[in-house]
């Protein structure tokens, strides 16, 4: 996979700027995947796209990663400094949109399919719903007593919304943290949408910022600053600052 060139953190960045954390992540894995159609990639699992998103990363940035976190069990804030390859994925999964769940509980036969884009996009307009929601989307079958029903009890429901990243392997990222102040471990969701999006906006205003000064002092468009390398750009900053 081939990282993002300065131009190309702009442009991802001027695509997502003030976007819903799903909007920015297809934005970012639009990017990742530029041969595809966005229409198409919605569809694909959230592990998929995660998994697309960590090998972008990586091609980008590179392997190393850094981020602070708070304790579940006394808050207490650590920093954690780990590596792309400690999350263990297999980044050449076949499209988990087609993976499938088979659950017997309280009387019902249920299939669920794995959420996609799509589906967290419809379930988040309904902020109060959007569990409920989720769930109706992902659910590709049930049964009570051998006979297809529509109606499911909301603690079933509930219960096996739950579920649903049993069915996406990569959709539910952690990071296994030992705290220093209560010395109890534990597993901590890691979002790597949020992550490198951070990392995106921080790198285009930076860019920004350089593009700025270049310009002012020699009269250069965006698009040649741009094409200039880190160390070149990094060189006439000097210069100019100088």
């Amino acid at each position: 996979m081939r990282g993002l060139s300065a131009e190309g953190v702009l442009a991802v960045w001027e695509r997502g700027h003030g976007k819903q954390p799903v909007h920015y992540a297809l934005d970012l894995y639009a990017a990742a995947c530029p041969d595809e159609k966005r229409e198409a990639l919605a569809l694909h699992s959230i592990g998929k796209r995660d998994r697309a998103l960590l090998g972008l990363r990586e091609a980008t940035l590179g392997t190393a990663m850094q981020s602070v976190v708070a304790c579940p069990q006394c808050g207490e804030t650590m920093e954690l400094i780990f590596n792309t390859n400690d999350f263990h994925l297999d980044r050449d999964l076949p499209p988990c949109s087609s993976g499938e769940l088979a659950v017997s509980t309280g009387g019902y036969e249920l299939l669920l399919r794995a959420p996609n884009s799509l589906d967290v996009t419809i379930a988040m307009e309904s902020s109060e719903l959007a569990e409920k929601i989720l769930f109706n989307r992902c659910l590709v079958l049930a049964k009570h007593d051998g006979k297809p029903v529509r109606d499911i009890p909301e603690e079933i429901a509930e219960t096996m919304a739950s579920r649903l990243a049993e069915i996406d392997p990569g959709s539910d990222i952690r990071l296994n943290i030992a705290c220093a102040s209560c010395g109890r471990t534990a597993s901590v969701l890691f979002d790597i949408a949020a992550y490198f999006w951070s990392e995106i906006e921080w790198w285009a205003k930076r860019l920004l910022g350089e593009v700025h000064e270049l310009a002012s002092a020699y009269g250069w468009s965006e698009r040649e600053i741009l094409s200039l390398s880190p160390a070149r750009r990094e060189s006439y900053l000097r210069a100019v600052r100088s």
